[in-house]
């Protein structure tokens, strides 16, 4: 309608403002050809007619006696040409100026415009719920009642399951809780990697619990404008509140990556406000605010709890932190069991192999897993999904689809496949690493081929002999290549990044050099953000971190000698798989034992090493 108008309006001005080509225009006369027409008009009666319109600047319009038009200007006080006038022109009038309401009209149109213009915002912002106006509300979204996921929708952390039903019961019956003098927690920090169920979880509280549910992201806080993030703080709990009040039986609030806000606060680095800082010391507030008596219990989740602030940390805020972490070889088998309901499964399916080939996979991995498994069932026309598709899916997510219309020269097929063979070779003849499953030369993802090493057990300790082992298994592949070519090629790359990791963090980290001792060199896992290790200084002098290149280049050496004493050893196996390799492109392990003439077990014993202690293991990390 606004459009409408403002349309309707512009096409009045134009016509009003449309040149009127039909009528011709007045004659416009000087003053002193006027001036002598008229003395000399009583004679001649050249001047029909005479008319001044009073304005300003006087306007004088007459009509000549031949009925031409004409019109000048004069000035106001020229009595002596008004008399003149009178004397000589028996027609003449003088007339006050007309009004046009057109153009007054038009004259107060741009004001009118803006009136509009502003009542028009203001009524779409009410149609829209007033989102114009509404920048410093919380954009939390509230359900209430059961949700469609609960706690039989989540497998694999029990333990967090169990944190989380406390909560639940303490909300449906408090007393329970009150009689002996316990007090609820105020808050839960959900804390993880990624993928493994923690907004799943709050969603499953959600569903469970009968109160009113608020969640968000912490990114939602923080916006362009200055004090934003901190209004919509104190809305949420506002609204919180008034969940509470308005159920009787509490409610809950959940935040999603509360790092997004709820970071490390400023170091000093620099100058300038922090909206986010803001934002930060508004959450800490209010969450000193409620009591336990308000029934608002606060819920959070991240994967980086070490760039939070500590004063969010502290009791009384999030009183309890509880961790998600990977599952074990149970929540696997119960993972794959959730995400596998509806899918329609083979006789032949076994969960729990499926479940040993996925270690260190997080509930996400597994979910998608099932998903590639069916639609690789789908895209073969299988009535059923078998154990086939859940392995080659197994092998999708980890490595990436494959790549088998990408053309490859000959060259470079055989170096690959020597490459593979190497790092497949000595998994089998090292005893304190897992043994390979699955050997290719078939492109998948990033990488040229693959060797697929599952780890037989869950792991959460390394040793120094196990770590040793792993480095020359990695460092196979570049032996294999000097070996056969005498030359290295570029596809070493990832295999020399990830064995430096391995050994500095050996040196600096697990305390396994001798000649450095049990000491740490560096702060492990740190993330790097304003305000943490910016201005941390290292706490070893350079003559030390001199010593400590120096033993990560002799573990690697060490690694690299043993790893070529077995390959040159056993020389004729190595050129069978990699023939084979060549000709076959796929190897498994059944296969490749068989072709080399090998038992299950290893052939090679386990050498001496010096005594080593159990580490804890951190695969991302190394």
């Amino acid at each position: 309608m606004f459009w409408v108008v403002l349309l309707f309006i512009f096409l009045i001005f134009m016509s009003q403002n449309e040149p009127v080509t039909s009528l011709r225009a007045p004659r416009e006369l000087s003053y002193s050809e006027f001036y002598n027409i008229l003395l000399t008009n009583k004679e001649t009666g050249k001047i029909r007619s005479l008319e001044l319109v009073e304005s300003t600047e006087n306007k004088l319009h007459g009509t000549f006696s031949d009925g031409t038009e004409f019109a000048l200007n004069i000035p106001r006080d020229d009595t002596e040409l008004f008399k003149v006038i009178r004397e000589n022109v028996l027609n003449f009038k003088v007339v006050a100026p007309q009004i046009f309401w057109s153009q007054m009209f038009f004259s107060f149109m741009p004001i009118l415009l803006i009136i509009m213009f502003i009542w028009f915002l203001s009524h779409r912002g009410a149609q829209m719920g007033n989102k114009i106006w509404s920048f410093g509300k919380s954009r939390a979204k509230m359900s209430k009642g059961k949700g469609h996921v609960t706690f039989q929708d989540v497998a694999g952390v029990d333990e967090a399951k169990e944190e989380l039903q406390e909560v639940i019961e303490f909300l449906k019956d408090p007393k329970r809780f009150e009689r002996l003098g316990g007090k609820i927690p105020k808050g839960v920090l959900l804390i993880g990697p990624p993928g493994t169920g923690k907004t799943l979880l709050a969603k499953a509280v959600a569903g469970e619990a009968d109160v009113p549910f608020l969640s968000l992201s912490g990114s939602d806080f923080v916006e362009m404008f200055v004090g934003v993030g901190a209004s919509r703080v104190r809305d949420l709990f506002e609204q919180g509140r008034k969940a509470s009040m308005s159920s009787g039986k509490g409610a809950i609030i959940f935040i999603d990556e509360i790092d997004a806000v709820g970071r490390l606060r400023f170091a000093g680095i620099g100058g300038g406000n922090d909206e986010r800082e803001q934002t930060l010391n508004a959450l800490l507030v209010e969450m000193d605010g409620f009591t336990n008596q308000s029934g608002l219990i606060m819920i959070a989740a991240t994967n980086r709890p070490d760039t939070l602030d500590p004063a969010l940390l502290r009791p009384g805020r999030f009183d309890r932190q509880v961790v998600v972490g990977l599952p074990d070889i149970n929540g696997r088998e119960g993972i794959l069991k959730v995400h596998s309901k509806g899918i329609k499964l083979a006789l032949e399916i076994n969960l729990r192999k499926i479940a040993q080939q996925t270690v260190y996979f997080s509930g996400a991995d597994l979910a998608n897993v099932c998903n590639e498994a069916a639609l690789l069932a789908a895209r073969k026309n299988k009535e059923a999904v078998g154990m086939e598709e859940f392995f080659a899916a197994v092998e999708r997510v980890t490595m990436g689809p494959e790549k088998k219309s990408r053309a490859i020269s000959r060259r470079e097929k055989e170096t690959t496949a020597y490459h593979e063979a190497g790092h497949a070779l000595l998994s089998l003849l090292i005893d304190e690493v897992d043994t390979f499953t699955k050997v290719s030369i078939i492109p998948r993802g990033m990488a040229g081929g693959y060797t697929l090493t599952p780890p037989t057990e869950d792991k959460h300790y390394l040793n120094k002999k196990e770590l040793l082992g792993q480095m020359t298994v990695l460092l196979g592949g570049l032996i294999a290549e000097e070996i056969h070519a005498g030359d290295t090629s570029t596809g070493v790359s990832n295999d020399l990044e990830k064995v430096s990791q391995i050994a500095r963090h050996m040196v600096c980290v697990y305390g396994m050099s001798e000649a450095l001792g049990t000491l740490s060199y560096g702060q492990r896992d740190h993330m790097h953000f304003l305000g943490r290790d910016i201005l941390e200084n290292k706490e070893y002098s350079d003559l030390t971190a001199q010593k400590i290149d120096e033993e990560v280049r002799r573990l690697v050496q060490q690694s690299h000698d043993r790893g070529k004493k077995l390959l040159v050893e056993h020389r004729d196996k190595l050129e069978l798989m990699a023939r084979r390799l060549i000709e076959k492109e796929v190897i498994d392990i059944d296969e490749a034992r068989q072709l080399l003439g090998m038992p299950d077990a290893k052939i090679i014993p386990v050498t001496a090493e010096p005594a080593a202690q159990d580490i804890p293991k951190n695969l991302e990390s190394v």
